[in-house]
């Protein structure tokens, strides 16, 4: 015959049943709470907890078929997962001061077992009573380096070079482009030829180094005199529809520079100036053509040929560089007139340079004198050219030279 026992235990031992009295037991546990003097907030909160942890983690009964056990598991995965995220993320025992100060600190410090060296009879004794130095790895700079990162790029430099077939071409353009060379960067180098663009000048422009363009100009001339005009114009073109913005400087290949001019010329704003050194057409005599400059102020111009002294101002189209701006920006220099800036073929030969500067300034007051006090001559225009010399056609022989030597 089956038999019931019931429990001594409650299953719920806060319920109040319906005679208002709580049910207690006898047991030890049960007195230990009835003799625990706690508020009723205290007593509410700790009943909660219990609900919650006997609910989450305690399996009490095993489970139902059907009952959502995937569920709590995931539930209890999440909570453990960001209880240990919590704590991970809790710096026990230091403060953010001292990791930083610790982690990233380079000095090393003295041991503490320092050592000495002592003679005595025997020899060298092993001593521990001195101090070792320490080593400090921190990397101090020298008062010679300039840590400064204040400096300001350098202005480019657009030479403009015309060139034609002649004997002395190839010599002419390597010297000139070795010269380039030598100069602090940025430097644009542009090459103007006639007609076609030739693989001999090409060939040169490469192994030279520096950045070049290599431009044709095409233009149909009656007069070779104005050859040089022509190819500057489609350098000038070129620079006013690509906006370059740097100092135009028009260098012939057959001048010599020094390396002191092309640094002066990145401290032009406008339009500077200096005096150049040349040999007369008659090569007998020397003359210098160009401003006097009171400091850096043009007062007047060197001049020795008479043919010249109508000219309003006195200088070798190498005597000059601008601000290229100037071309493709006239109300930034409040130019009167948007019309291109151009050398012009109408005029007498000789008149070219001063015609060209009336279009980029209107007086000396609009000019710089380089170098201060324009004390130097920093270019020479010789003319040395050859006239009427014939040359092989890009400097290649077909064959070798015949000679015959005679043995004694």
């Amino acid at each position: 015959m089956a038999s019931i026992r019931r429990t001594l235990s409650p299953a719920y031992p806060d319920r109040v049943y319906p005679n208002g009295i709580p049910f207690s037991t006898s047991s030890p546990s049960s007195k230990l709470l009835s003799n625990a003097k706690y508020s009723s907030t205290f007593s509410s909160f700790a009943i909660g907890v219990r609900r919650f942890i006997s609910g989450a983690f305690l399996l009490r009964h095993p489970p139902r078929k059907g009952s959502n056990v995937w569920r709590r598991a995931f539930f209890r995965c999440c909570v453990f997962f960001l209880l240990g995220f919590l704590l991970g993320m809790m710096p026990f025992g230091h403060d953010g001061d001292d990791i930083r100060r610790h982690d990233f600190s380079f000095e090393i410090k003295p041991p503490h077992v320092n050592a000495q060296f002592e003679k005595d009879t025997h020899g060298l004794v092993w001593r521990e009573d001195s101090v070792v130095d320490s080593v400090n790895l921190s990397v101090k700079p020298s008062p010679e380096v300039n840590l400064s990162l204040t400096s300001v790029p350098k202005r480019q430099l657009i030479v403009v070079t015309p060139t034609y077939n002649r004997p002395l071409q190839a010599y002419f353009l390597n010297r000139l482009g070795q010269a380039l060379k030598l100069v602090n960067s940025p430097l644009l180098w542009i090459v103007v030829e006639m007609n076609s663009a030739s693989m001999e000048t090409a060939e040169i422009l490469r192994k030279t180094g520096v950045m070049y363009r290599h431009l044709v100009c095409t233009k149909n001339m009656t007069d070779v005199k104005d050859r040089g005009v022509h190819q500057r114009n489609v350098a000038l073109q070129h620079i006013e529809h690509h906006k370059l913005d740097g100092i135009v400087y028009f260098a012939d290949d057959d001048n010599i520079y020094s390396l002191e001019l092309f640094d002066s010329l990145r401290d032009i704003g406008r339009f500077g100036t200096w005096p150049v050194a040349m040999l007369a057409q008659n090569k007998n005599k020397a003359i210098l053509e160009g401003p006097v400059c009171n400091g850096s102020q043009v007062i007047g111009w060197h001049t020795n040929e008479k043919s010249k002294r109508l000219r309003r101002f006195h200088v070798d189209m190498s005597g000059f560089a601008f601000n290229s701006t100037i071309l493709w920006d006239p109300k930034r220099w409040r130019r009167p007139t948007s019309k291109p800036i151009r050398q012009l073929d109408t005029v007498k030969e000789g008149f070219q340079e001063t015609t060209f500067i009336e279009q980029v300034v209107e007086d000396e007051s609009q000019m710089e004198g380089v170098p201060t006090g324009c004390s130097k001559v920093m270019n020479w225009h010789l003319h040395l050219e050859v006239p009427n010399s014939f040359y092989p056609s890009g400097w290649v022989f077909q064959k070798n030279l015949d000679y015959v030597l005679p043995i004694k």
